[in-house]
């Protein structure tokens, strides 16, 4: 039985969960109290000592990051469709898992802690490390219907909600039409299920 060790707020759990339900998959999520400083206590840091969500566990196989858990779903469950195994493709998708895990999580995704949280953070730079990368995104989307190749892969799940999460980091959408249609194709898809907030 899969696992997935989630907080509902998360960015990062909810690719998982989208996956997850794209893939038609059966799993019993597990809360995991954030609040409440579990993720730091032993039991959860025995699952990933870095002490962060979403961690998934299927059978003895135990993941942890959420780029790694696509990766891991759609290699185990998905076929090609969602990661293709052809190199260029591959490394194509894997840069946009780089992006997510990099450019996406220090600019969007920390905007966003910060507003709701209230983390310390230099607002106007991840403002503006935003709005660098939304517009990289909206320009590559120009002619495109989705990140890489010609359906929706593991790319466009890994970038998908912290972008759809921009209202929270006080980032609008607006002057990235390519951008919203991008966001609008995902929510459409078959099995596309939401969060809190969206």
């Amino acid at each position: 039985m899969i696992k997935l060790y989630d907080f509902p707020l998360s960015g990062n759990c909810h690719k998982v969960r989208l996956l997850l339900s794209f893939l038609n998959l059966d799993y019993e999520k597990i809360p995991v109290d954030m609040k409440g400083g579990e993720h730091k206590q032993a039991p959860f840091l025995q699952l990933n000592p870095f002490g962060q969500v979403p961690v998934l566990t299927d059978g003895e196989t135990v993941i942890r990051d959420s780029q790694a858990i696509l990766v891991y779903l759609a290699r185990q469950y998905g076929g090609e469709d969602w990661f293709p195994v052809d190199a260029a493709s591959m490394g194509k998708v894997m840069q946009w898992l780089s992006t997510a895990a990099r450019e996406i999580a220090i600019s969007l995704a920390a905007a966003r802690v910060h507003h709701l949280f209230g983390s310390k953070a230099d607002i106007e730079t991840l403002e503006n490390q935003s709005h660098a990368l939304l517009k990289v995104i909206n320009n590559h989307l120009n002619d495109r219907n989705w990140l890489e190749g010609e359906h929706p892969t593991i790319a466009d799940i890994a970038c998908f909600p912290y972008i759809r999460l921009s209202g929270d980091a006080k980032i609008s959408l607006a002057a990235y039409p390519h951008v919203m249609a991008w966001v609008s194709r995902i929510e459409q898809l078959p099995g596309y299920v939401n969060m809190p907030g969206l």
